[in-house]
């Protein structure tokens, strides 16, 4: 998988998934990513990983992304836009969780791409401007 000229990436729990599962290409790209120093992180994506694990050890793993990656500066008017995301997204028919919502308002608050097989995101981008890979 390919993420030419984009070096500031937010890397959705989805692929973080499938990253400590070593499945390709995935893991290879987030290994490039990692090595170019290109990840960006949110406390819930942390969370939600942290929330799946499945051993204190892993924990113990995951707990380290906040000294490895970059976390973008979150804030009550980062929630207040994913409120009203998710509202509008609803309004529209497409009711998305607020999960999905929120990192959609981080990613384009910030400027960074989004790395995500979940397939929401491109609900989402109807709504709010947001890279999706």
């Amino acid at each position: 998988m390919e993420t030419p000229g984009l070096d500031k990436i937010l890397v959705d729990t989805s692929v973080w998934i499938e990253y400590f599962r070593k499945k390709d290409p995935l893991y290879s790209t987030v290994n490039k990513l990692i090595d170019e120093d290109g990840i960006f992180c949110i406390g819930l994506v942390l969370a939600e990983l942290i929330q799946g694990a499945r051993t204190r050890e892993e924990i113990k793993t995951l707990k380290d992304f906040t000294s490895v990656f970059t976390f973008i500066e979150e804030s009550a008017k980062l929630w207040e836009k994913a409120g009203e995301l998710s509202f509008e997204l609803k309004k529209a028919g497409q009711p998305i969780g607020l999960a999905d919502c929120y990192i959609a308002a981080a990613a384009s608050k910030s400027g960074v791409a989004i790395l995500t097989l979940d397939n929401h995101f491109s609900l989402i981008q109807k709504q709010v401007k947001i890279t999706l890979l």
